[in-house]
């Protein structure tokens, strides 16, 4: 029984230790508060020892980080981390000065062992020559080092701020393009804005380093000076042993202060030039420096010849020639026995015929693709022209919010045998429109398409033919003050491009597309696709009764309630395309009719006559499973005509009328109305929602 209750004891002690072990961001807050308090409270000697050795191993650490980091980012936290260590110096700095000053009279060991060490070791038991390598540490530490590493912080920082733009530019582009995802574009962004973010940082930090070298030499002139001061008047001290004693301490806390000071300053200079550079530190030096035998070479030869001048020892330079000289035909060797490998394994591919470009490459095709000329690829790339790809970015974004199709990105690309000021929209590489702008002006129209009264270059807006102009940007106020609509250039073009995609969306969603659409369907609507496809009808099916939607401007976004529609029309014995895709619109009413729902809150309609629904109805044959229009041409001219006249008449009255025809006739009557005017929607009577509100504007 004790047993069992021992064994259900440990891990409950176990469970109360580790909630007792502090977090490590506690422990970063608690090192950091215990920093902030060496300033203030005095340290003994055993942990001023500790902090000593902590200080110079820490310093190692963080050089031995930076050598072997693959690239800048592999290390951000290094501002961080060297704001942290010099705190700890400037703590450890001041602990040591209150030691020197307040019992420097008791002999070398009154600020601790490790500074008395560093005293006695170094120095070699002469001020002067003390004096002179502390001299000398804090001049490499000060002038060449950390200033280095600050001027190419600052530099690094500067650059990479301006370069930005561009970066993101170039992001932006490869995903428009469809060379990388949205996770990639991402990753990226992310990539970017950490690098510069770190840079502004290294500037920041290097000033850091320089402020601890100047610290370190003011603490040590202070400790030098002072102790003089207190060992001969206060402390009865000759002045030679006042200057034996504090000398010995002060140039050991000056040297085990710089010395991780220098170690740091050696990693914040490794850091800020590894930008560019693949690779650990050592990897790259070797590979640039002893990649070719040449200069291997020629350093043997130059260290040979030195070595036979009079009055220079030959053994350091010969030795020194020999393992560049060994070194570099090493390199030579390594170099030729590539060349033999590459050259036989090239042998039999030059003995073969040339390999044919596979046939798949040429049957590959661009289902959307923007060409322009060359005076407008700054559009694309420079930086105002950035807004071309966002805006297509957008588009896509916008059509499968909007009709849910996700439109295939859009390929951007040059054509210098176009005119320098025109674009090509070609959609599966057949041309579906082209136009002019003018790069650096402003595209103006009037909304009621009137000309516009403004000096500039007539022209015809290209998506929807209103009359317009090409301005100069100067008089973007005065169109605006005007009522114009006033667009730039990546506009017109985007604009251009999403009517005609809008028109042949049809021909965009393909097989693979609708079986996609269908795959990332919501898990409780995979039972209906399941039990549709393929018992009932094929994905094939599905894609052309989704086609059908789309050729008429039909959002596919609700893809459950389609599904539905299609499967009642097939449990109401429907077989044809037609008659699933009329019982899928009567099932969409509601959506349809929200569609063509004016501003004013109502449906505009024109209806059709009873003398002409009674000529489309006599005009039918064929079976009742495939009727067929059958119309003399005269006939349908004259509907035509008049239905014209009709939509015309509603839209100067600020009207977008939609044609209104019985359920059996509508699929042909769009056919007919689908020749003559693409744009006029025709909706049956069993697609108007019960509750939406309808106005007749219009008979024909």
């Amino acid at each position: 029984m004790a047993e069992g209750n021992a064994e259900a004891t440990a891990p409950t002690l176990a469970a109360r230790v580790s909630r007792a072990v502090p977090t490590p961001d506690v422990l970063m807050a608690i090192g950091v508060v215990l920093l902030i308090v060496i300033l203030v409270v005095p340290l003994p000697h055993l942990l001023l020892d500790l902090g000593l050795a902590l200080s110079i191993t820490a310093s190692v650490l963080v050089l031995m980080t930076a050598m072997f980091m693959r690239r800048p980012l592999d290390f951000t936290s290094f501002p961080t981390l060297l704001l942290i260590t010099t705190l700890l110096r400037l703590g450890l700095n001041l602990a040591s000065t209150r030691l020197i000053l307040s019992a420097g009279h008791e002999g070398p060991q009154a600020a601790g062992a490790v500074i008395a060490a560093f005293g006695g070791f170094l120095m070699g038991g002469d001020v002067v020559i003390g004096l002179i390598v502390f001299a000398i540490l804090v001049l490499v530490n000060f002038v060449v080092i950390t200033k280095g590493s600050g001027r190419i912080a600052e530099v690094a920082a500067r650059f990479s701020l301006d370069a930005m733009p561009g970066k993101q530019m170039a992001i932006d582009a490869d995903l428009s393009a469809g060379l990388i995802d949205e996770a990639g574009a991402r990753r990226r962004r992310k990539e970017l804005e950490e690098e510069s973010a770190f840079f502004g940082a290294m500037d920041g930090a290097a000033k850091f380093v320089k402020g601890d070298a100047v610290a370190g030499l003011v603490i040590t002139l202070i400790n030098l000076i002072g102790g003089l001061v207190i060992g001969v008047a206060r402390e009865g001290m000759s002045f030679s042993a006042a200057i034996g004693t504090y000398s010995l301490l002060t140039i050991g806390d000056g040297l085990v202060s710089q010395i991780p000071a220098l170690i740091t300053s050696t990693a914040a200079g490794i850091v800020v030039t590894k930008a560019g550079v693949d690779g650990r530190t050592d990897e790259a030096v070797l590979r640039e420096i002893a990649g070719s035998p040449k200069p291997l070479a020629m350093a043997a030869g130059a260290a040979g010849a030195l070595a036979l001048m009079p009055g220079i020892p030959m053994l350091p330079f010969l030795a020194i020639a020999g393992i560049a000289g060994a070194a570099a035909w090493a390199r030579r060797d390594a170099a030729r026995r590539a060349e033999e490998t590459a050259a036989g394994a090239e042998a039999p591919a030059l003995a073969a015929p040339p390999a044919e470009e596979p046939v798949t490459a040429a049957l590959r095709i661009d289902a959307v693709r923007l060409e322009l000329g060359y005076a407008l690829l700054g559009l694309a790339t420079a930086e105002g022209g950035a807004r071309l790809t966002e805006q297509i970015r957008a588009l896509r974004r916008a059509l499968a919010s909007e009709m849910g199709f996700l439109l295939p990105p859009v390929r951007i690309q040059d054509n210098v045998q176009l005119p320098p000021t025109t674009y090509v929209v070609r959609i599966k590489e057949l041309e579906a429109g082209r136009a002019e702008v003018r790069p650096g002006m402003l595209l103006a129209m009037d909304p009621t398409g009137a000309p516009v009264a403004l000096p500039g270059e007539k022209t015809t807006e290209p998506a929807f033919g209103i009359p317009a102009a090409w301005i100069d940007a100067t008089l973007a106020d005065e169109a605006a003050a005007r009522g114009y609509t006033v667009v730039d250039p990546a506009s017109v073009i985007t604009t251009h491009l999403t009517e005609l995609v809008r028109d042949q969306m049809a021909e965009l969603l393909s097989f693979a597309e609708t079986q996609k659409l269908l795959d990332e369907l919501p898990r409780e609507h995979q039972k209906l696709v399941a039990e549709l496809i393929p018992q009932q009808i094929s994905t094939a099916g599905v894609q052309r009764v989704l086609q059908a939607l789309l050729a008429e401007r039909v959002s596919i976004r609700d893809l459950p309630t389609i599904l539905e529609g299609i499967a009642e029309a097939l449990a109401a014995g429907a077989r044809g395309v037609a008659g699933i895709v009329a019982q899928v619109r009567v099932r969409l009413a509601r959506q349809i009719s929200e569609q063509h729902t004016g501003p004013n809150g109502y449906i505009p309609l024109v209806t059709l006559s009873p003398e002409w629904e009674r000529a489309f109805a006599e005009s039918m044959t064929g079976p009742p499973e495939d009727r067929q229009l059958a119309m003399a041409p005269s006939r349908l001219t004259e509907f035509m005509t008049k239905l014209r006249e009709a939509i015309d008449r509603a839209a100067n009255a600020g009207e977008a009328a939609v044609l209104l025809v019985s359920p059996a006739l509508r699929p042909h009557v769009r056919a007919v109305v689908e020749r003559f005017r693409a744009a006029t929607p025709v909706l049956s009577q069993a697609e108007i929602h019960p509750r939406a509100r309808i106005r007749t504007v219009g008979t024909v």
